[in-house]
């Protein structure tokens, strides 16, 4: 992808929104002067803020109800020693469920938030530093571009590996936890040895012991899989610069 300046994002009359009137001079002087652009761009800033605000809470209240699914099971699992550790298999394909639905909406905070970021860097920070050598690139070709044809950034794939990195990954682990610690203390015998545990693995109604074992080690080396990928993959939306970084935000 061939990079552009400024210059090369001109209107059909050879003026630049963004270095004015005759297309020359320095950015920052002229979007002092070009009021009614940059107020534009302001108010569609905080329109994709707005956005990615109302995604953002969507996001939490898929969450919020896998928590919650999670707890009651736990509530009823360890409150009825009669009922089977199979619960905690529904447990893992409902929260399956509302991740596969916050991944979705996931897809779409990411879409509007690469927008804000895109105009984080490239058009508020020149204006910070008072500088245009941060205005060269095509941002403003692939802002346009993404107006005309919005697309998401990232696959559903993707977005289930970060929801899976940054949340889902802990809930997982606590119900594989809640599962053992279940069979240890709900177990028809005593358990002293490895052998033991498998046998109580064996839920009755005619289900054997390495079918619901096999189960457990694919889900979760499944899951435990894509989050490593996903981890060494993707990058976080803050990054961590170090101390010397954050001692410079001590005011």
């Amino acid at each position: 992808m061939r990079r552009q300046g400024a210059d090369d994002f001109q209107g059909g009359d050879g003026r630049n929104p963004a270095r004015g009137v005759d297309g020359g001079g320095d950015a920052d002087e002229v979007l002092k002067q070009d009021a009614g652009y940059v107020t534009a761009m302001s108010h569609f800033y905080r329109g994709e803020m707005g956005r990615i605000l109302v995604w953002r809470s969507r996001l939490d209240a898929t969450t919020n109800w896998a928590i919650t699914v999670t707890s009651t099971v736990f509530t009823v699992a360890f409150s009825i020693r009669g009922i089977s550790h199979l619960i905690f298999f529904f447990n893992i394909a409902v929260v399956w469920i509302l991740l596969w639905i916050e991944a979705r909406r996931y897809r779409f905070y990411d879409a509007f938030r690469a927008r804000v970021r895109l105009l984080e860097a490239y058009f508020f920070a020149p204006m910070v530093i008072q500088s245009n050598r941060f205005l060269k690139g095509d941002w403003q070709r692939l802002m346009c571009e993404d107006l005309f044809l919005p697309r998401f950034k990232i696959s559903r794939v993707e977005a289930v590996g970060l929801r899976l990195k940054r949340n889902y990954i802990y809930l997982f682990l606590l119900i594989l936890s809640a599962w053992v610690t279940k069979i240890f203390l709900h177990a028809p015998m005593e358990i002293a040895s490895f052998s033991d545990f498998y046998a109580a693995t064996a839920a009755g109604h005619g289900i054997a012991p390495w079918f619901v074992v096999a189960v457990v080690v694919g889900a979760f080396c499944g899951v435990i899989g894509t989050t490593i990928y996903f981890s060494h993959r993707a990058p976080d939306e803050l990054s961590d610069f170090g101390p010397e970084y954050h001692s410079l935000w001590k005011f």
